[in-house]
């Protein structure tokens, strides 16, 4: 028994385990994304081509009874997006896909000994709908000019397709064989001249995979998270933000038998935006864990370059 379980860290460990290293890691892919001004207003037509790279690092929390120990993962993703803006009702949205690839090395101690993954290949993509209800009707671009922020509410749904590369012999992949649906409700509100609050509750909700390691069916309930955004604005082509989110829930079924991996953990982080010139713009953007009872305490560093365009 003890030498199957020091076999890998990736191999055949209990269902327990497995299902929480997994659960552990993909919420740091899921759940710490920090996005602002993602409810603001767009002139209609507008079309964005995103290249965007970013480096996370850290520690994954686990229940202390489970037999590993000291675990360690570094994601690199490189991410490709395509946005374009709509009209939703005479109010403006946005109809966003984005194709990651992601390199994964993950480390940890299984009853001492040090084991190690590394895998890299095209992740799942992932498809947002995004339209606001009030506060951001939609205009054209000659229109725009004269636009001046209020109150905006808008809704968005993100959905993944398991399309990324998945390996059902293997526990840590890049893909993760399921779709998965995030709801969220926004809110943006103008304070003074210069500063920008923003509010995002939202649910993930996951369908099985019954791919799963070793031929097993895992579930995962619903994820809830909040987000807040305090941005400052020093110009229209220059901004600053204050990230911070939590989330909770994610707790995992393998074959119907509940295990003890639920996740509650909270990030904060910066973003910082500039345009280059009228269709070219650089986002900086970090974020770091503060608390996990399981999960993860990463940190993100990421850098994205947005091209954009009009078209009819």
């Amino acid at each position: 028994m003890v030498s199957s379980l020091r076999y890998s860290i990736f191999g055949s460990l209990s269902g327990k385990a497995v299902c929480a290293l997994l659960c552990a890691l993909n919420q740091s892919v899921q759940a710490q994304q920090l996005d602002p001004r993602a409810y603001s207003n767009i002139p209609i037509g507008a079309n964005f081509l995103t290249l965007g790279y970013s480096y996370s690092s850290g520690n994954v929390a686990l229940d202390p009874s489970l037999p590993i120990t000291n675990v360690r993962a570094r994601f690199q993703t490189a991410a490709l997006g395509y946005s374009r803006a709509l009209q939703f009702n005479g109010q403006s949205g946005v109809v966003t896909l984005v194709l990651p690839y992601v390199v994964l090395s993950a480390t940890g101690d299984v009853f001492g000994e040090s084991m190690t993954r590394n895998v890299g290949g095209v992740g799942d993509p992932g498809v947002r709908v995004s339209a606001n209800l009030y506060g951001a009707p939609a205009l054209s671009l000659e229109d725009y000019s004269a636009y001046r922020q209020g109150a905006i509410i808008g809704v968005s749904l993100l959905t993944t397709a398991p399309l990324g590369q998945y390996d059902a012999s293997k526990l840590v992949n890049i893909g993760s064989n399921r779709w998965s649906f995030k709801s969220e409700a926004g809110a943006s509100v103008p304070i003074g001249d210069h500063w920008t609050l923003e509010g995002a509750p939202s649910v993930t909700l996951f369908t099985d995979n019954r791919r799963f390691f070793n031929g097993n069916t895992r579930s995962e309930s619903p994820l809830y998270a909040v987000q807040g955004h305090l941005i400052y604005n020093f110009k229209q082509d220059l901004w600053i933000a204050a990230d911070g989110t939590y989330y909770a829930g994610g707790r995992t079924t393998l074959n119907g038998k509940l295990d003890d991996d639920l996740q509650r953990s909270s990030r904060w982080g910066a973003t910082l935006s500039q345009a280059v010139d009228r269709q070219n713009s650089i986002k900086l953007y970090f974020s770091k864990g503060l608390y996990a009872r399981t999960g993860s305490q990463f940190q993100t560093i990421g850098v994205a370059w947005q091209f954009s365009w009009f078209s009819q």
